[in-house]
C-alpha cells in the first residue's frame, strides 16, 4: 500500500488483522479508510487505515488450518509488525464472563492435541515431541502471549462492562454440553474456547511475530442453545476493543 507523503521516514506500524468470518469484521471494515482488496488463494485480504494506522485484514475461514494459512500469508507476503486475532468466543461457566464481555488471551492451549489414555486426556508432553522448538524453548500444548501487549489492550477497553484476561482453549469440536465445558475449564483453568487461536499464535511463534487475541463473548458454553447466543453483541464489542487497541499502539 502506498504511504502518504512524509510518512516514508516514520512509517507507522503495519498491523495484521485476522478473524475467521466476515461477520466478525463488519465494523472494522465500516471504519476502514482507503480500503482496497487483494486476491490470495482462499483468502480475502483488505488493506486500509483505521485511526491512521495502516492495517491488512484477512478473513481466514473457520478452524485451525484456515487460520494457520491466513496468518502465514499475512506474515510472509506483507510482513506486518504484529498480528491481532479477533472474533467471538464461548465463555466457560464460572469464568466471570457474560455475553458481550471481552476476553483477552494470556495463553492459548491446543485442547485436542495429545493422547487419550485410561486416565483420560493427556497433552503432547506425554508423547515427548513438542509442537514447536525454538532454541532451548519447547512448546507442547501451550503458547503464551506477550504481557506488555495484553496490558495495552486491557487498558484501552474501558467501554465494555467487563474485560477478563486468562487462558483460552482452541478446540476442533465445539463444546455443546455443560459437563464438557466444566471439564475443559478445570483442566486448563481456562475462561473461553474458540477454534483458531492456538494455530495463529503457534505460527506467530515460528516467525517471532508479536500477537494478541481479543474475543467478544457471544455465549456461555453449556447445553447448546443458539437462541441464547448474541453473536452480534460479542462481535461488535470485540471490534470496538480492537479499534481502541489500534488507536493506542
Amino acid at each position: 500500500m502506498t504511504l502518504r507523503r512524509g510518512e516514508t521516514e516514520k512509517r507507522k506500524r503495519l498491523i495484521g488483522l485476522i478473524s475467521s468470518v466476515s461477520e466478525e469484521g463488519n465494523l472494522i471494515l465500516k471504519n476502514m479508510k482507503g480500503s482496497s482488496v487483494s486476491a490470495s488463494p482462499q483468502l480475502r485480504i483488505i488493506h486500509g487505515r483505521i485511526h491512521g494506522r495502516e492495517v491488512v485484514y484477512a478473513v481466514s475461514g473457520m478452524g485451525k488450518t484456515n487460520a494457520a494459512h491466513a496468518v502465514t500469508v499475512l506474515i510472509v507476503k506483507y510482513s506486518p509488525d504484529m498480528i491481532i486475532l479477533f472474533g467471538v468466543g464461548g465463555a466457560y461457566p464460572e469464568s466471570g464472563l457474560k455475553v458481550g464481555d471481552i476476553a483477552v488471551a494470556e495463553k492459548e492451549v491446543y485442547g485436542d492435541e495429545g493422547v487419550f489414555t485410561r486416565e483420560g486426556f493427556q497433552g503432547t508432553d506425554i508423547i515427548g515431541i513438542p509442537l514447536l522448538k525454538k532454541g532451548s524453548k519447547k512448546c507442547f500444548n501451550e503458547f503464551p502471549f506477550d504481557k506488555g501487549l495484553i496490558k495495552l489492550v486491557t487498558r484501552h477497553s474501558s467501554f465494555v462492562p467487563n474485560i477478563k484476561i486468562g487462558p483460552f482453549v482452541t478446540v476442533s469440536t465445539c463444546t455443546g454440553t455443560r459437563k464438557r465445558a466444566i471439564e475443559l475449564r478445570n483442566r486448563y483453568n481456562a475462561i473461553c474456547e474458540n477454534m483458531e487461536g492456538a494455530a495463529v499464535v503457534h505460527v506467530c511463534a515460528i516467525y517471532s511475530k508479536p500477537v494478541i487475541e481479543i474475543r467478544g463473548i457471544s455465549n456461555i458454553v453449556e447445553e447448546r442453545d443458539i437462541e441464547r447466543w448474541d453473536i452480534r453483541l460479542g462481535a461488535g464489542n470485540c471490534q470496538k476493543a480492537v479499534m481502541e487497541a489500534l488507536r493506542a499502539l
